[in-house]
């Protein structure tokens, strides 16, 4: 146990210095993964594991890996808060989009659903600028929009290629999504404080793009699950529900403006 007490004490030092998912990279984690997978992932121990597994989890992939990968970590968290430490993150999260994929991601975590989740999660803000510029520019440049769309698919190939074929960078990706982001949440708010007077329902839009802002925070500032099961990412994933409900609300009071607006100007035609 002493043995065991230090190494924590050090990786704790070290946190700081580091990089990746400090609870992937304890000693005591590693070495009860590999105790766990040669008594229980192999033979007859393997295969005992299989007629116990429940179906459901049979069908999402669950290995005898993950399933060790998975005791492991409680064992871990046991040791950091019994020793006074915080509890550590593991596989890059405690518990960081279309739906879809996201919800395949955290059914099942592999590098294929890893990378769907997070390349979706990029197309998803991209697009966001795009309508953004639609709305703003398009009405009036047509031509401005196509370029601008053109522009978006190509950075959203070259995100995509560098992340598949050079190097998947978890810091980089965050980066470049929080930049395009920002960028998404100024055209957004610009385009609403010059127009609320006039069109009162964009002020619909003034607080969704605030308020995802806000839980965006979730994201970057992570704490340990509530109960071991709400953490700072399935907090945030909760909180978009009724958030998306309300940009809707504003795409529906701004279609119909923009459609009582062009009967208006045909009437005047």
């Amino acid at each position: 146990m002493a043995g065991r007490t230090a190494r924590l004490v050090l990786l704790a030092g070290a946190a700081a210095l580091a990089s990746g998912s400090q609870g992937d990279r304890e000693p005591v984690y590693r070495d009860c993964v590999d105790r766990c997978e040669e008594r229980n992932c192999s033979g007859g121990a393997l295969r005992h594991f299989r007629s116990r597994q429940p179906i459901y989890m049979s069908l999402a992939g669950w290995t005898c890996q993950d399933d060790c990968k998975y005791e492991c970590m409680w064992v871990t968290v046991g040791l950091y808060l019994k020793e006074g430490h915080k509890v550590p993150q593991f596989h890059g999260k405690v518990s960081l989009n279309a739906w879809f994929w996201s919800t395949v991601f955290h059914t099942k975590d592999t590098d294929l659903t890893e990378k769907m989740d997070y390349f979706c999660a990029s197309t998803v803000i991209l697009h966001s600028v795009y309508l953004c510029c639609v709305r703003t520019v398009g009405l009036q440049h047509p031509a401005v929009v196509s370029a601008f769309r053109a522009l978006l698919l190509l950075m959203l190939t070259a995100h995509v290629s560098y992340l598949s074929l050079v190097r998947f960078d978890y810091g980089y990706n965050l980066a470049a999504n929080v930049a395009i982001g920002l960028v998404n949440v100024v055209w957004w708010l610009a385009w609403c404080l010059r127009n609320q007077h006039r069109l009162p329902h964009v002020r619909k839009c003034m607080v969704v793009v605030l308020l995802l802002q806000g839980l965006s925070l979730l994201e970057l500032l992570d704490f340990p699950p509530f109960f071991w099961v709400l953490d700072a990412h399935a907090i945030w994933h909760i909180s978009t529900i009724p958030v998306h409900v309300l940009f809707f609300s504003f795409l529906k009071d701004d279609s119909l403006y923009l459609l009582k607006e062009s009967e208006t100007k045909v009437k005047l035609d």
